[in-house]
């Protein structure tokens, strides 16, 4: 079991699921590097907001945000957020990602996530039929009025049958 894993279920006996997100994404030593803040939990888990300030930490040489700094905030939250949300009987990865830069991000930028429970019974009602599915979620970075893009991260995300998973990593040990 990872640190964070344990520190997870050791910080649940203490705080609610969202008061865990949060804090502990904004106090993690490898998301803080990272210069995102999660500003926003909804009860639910089903939306997050994270905002990215321009500061001295991720200014790059034409006084832009960093496109790292960009990547960094956006890219473990939607695969938390669905660990968070869906039970323990999945196993979620991330497969892949793609980040798209529009224009360079010269003021604090935001990032929105969000899933919809229609999306989170489709996951669940297909996983059950397939086994193991990816999913696509793209998140925008804007500004604060979500009138500007600067970029877009695309994400794919791996779930499986936790059951399924580990009876295809025993047959792959076999061969």
């Amino acid at each position: 079991m990872s640190i964070y894993k344990k520190l997870t279920k050791l910080g649940l006996r203490f705080f609610s699921k969202r008061q865990l997100f949060k804090y502990g994404f904004n106090n993690s030593p490898m998301y803080r590097r990272s210069t995102g803040r999660v500003v926003y939990v909804s009860e639910d888990l089903l939306k997050v907001t994270v905002k990215i300030p321009l500061s001295w930490k991720n200014r790059n040489y034409v006084n832009s945000i960093f496109g790292g700094s960009l990547f960094a905030s956006v890219d473990p939250i939607p695969m938390i957020q669905l660990i968070y949300i869906l039970d323990s009987s999945y196993v979620i990865w991330d497969k892949s990602a793609q980040i798209n830069f529009k224009r360079p991000a010269k003021q604090a930028v935001y990032a929105y996530f969000s899933f919809s429970t229609d999306e989170l019974n489709s996951i669940r009602d297909r996983v059950a039929k397939e086994k193991e599915i990816t999913i696509q979620k793209i998140t925008q970075i804007v500004d604060k009025n979500q009138t500007q893009v600067f970029c877009e991260v695309n994400k794919t995300i791996y779930i499986a049958d936790k059951t399924h998973y580990k009876e295809k990593l025993r047959t792959k040990v076999k061969v």
